[in-house]
């Protein structure tokens, strides 16, 4: 049972985090013109509208499982209508870049807790200080892994629609490959190449906190 207990601490804090994320998103398009995500009721941080069984439940169990480098998953991605948005061409990707944004603050917030609040608490240390930290720092670290992954330039993740923004009209061929084979491709990236990811997030995290973490 206690092995369990920091697992099930990573998926609560996973949970909170992709709401969050696709909550953000579905305000960025009503900001932009596009009511479909209010409309839908995924303009809540209720976990239960978002739940996607592959995503949020059977993904983190397999990279436990199979002893992953970091815990990612997802959650069911907030519906949004581009052609409601005022802003055609930069709408998508701004709507896109509104979860990981999300995420960076989140993890900056809590990423300072750990910073300072051993400062200030110093001379008044007590477990609730040390537990509060080692939560500021998990929430840190799920929240850098959340963003940095979600910019990944692979369909569905939102590095993809900031790549499509950019993404030369010749080259809308690289944009059909990927909008058809992405899943698959992303799955072989998590399972294969997501090691390449952890050197960055471990440098964002000492850079946030000025504390190390192990990944």
């Amino acid at each position: 049972m206690e092995n369990a207990i920091p697992f099930l601490f990573q998926i609560a804090v996973l949970v909170f985090s992709v709401v969050i994320h696709e909550v953000a998103h579905g305000y960025a398009a009503l900001m932009l013109g596009d009511h479909t995500a209010e409309r839908e009721g995924r303009l809540t941080l209720n976990p239960i509208p978002h739940i996607d069984i592959f995503g949020s439940i059977i993904l983190p169990l397999l990279l436990v499982i199979t002893r992953s480098h970091f815990l990612i998953g997802w959650a069911k991605p907030v519906p949004f209508n581009p052609y409601n948005l005022r802003n055609q061409k930069w709408g998508p990707a701004m709507v896109g870049a509104a979860g990981p944004a999300a995420n960076i603050l989140l993890a900056i917030v809590f990423g300072l807790a750990v910073r300072f609040i051993p400062s200030f608490a110093q001379g008044y240390a007590s477990e609730f200080t040390f537990n509060f930290v080692g939560i500021a720092a998990a929430i840190t670290l799920l929240n850098l892994v959340l963003a940095i992954f979600n910019l990944v330039p692979i369909p569905p993740l939102d590095g993809s629609k900031l790549l499509f923004a950019v993404l030369p009209h010749q080259w809308r061929g690289v944009q059909y490959f990927l909008e058809q084979y992405g899943f698959f491709i992303l799955l072989i990236f998590i399972f294969s190449f997501s090691s390449w990811l952890s050197p960055v997030i471990l440098f964002f995290f000492r850079l946030i906190t000025g504390a190390p973490a192990f990944l």
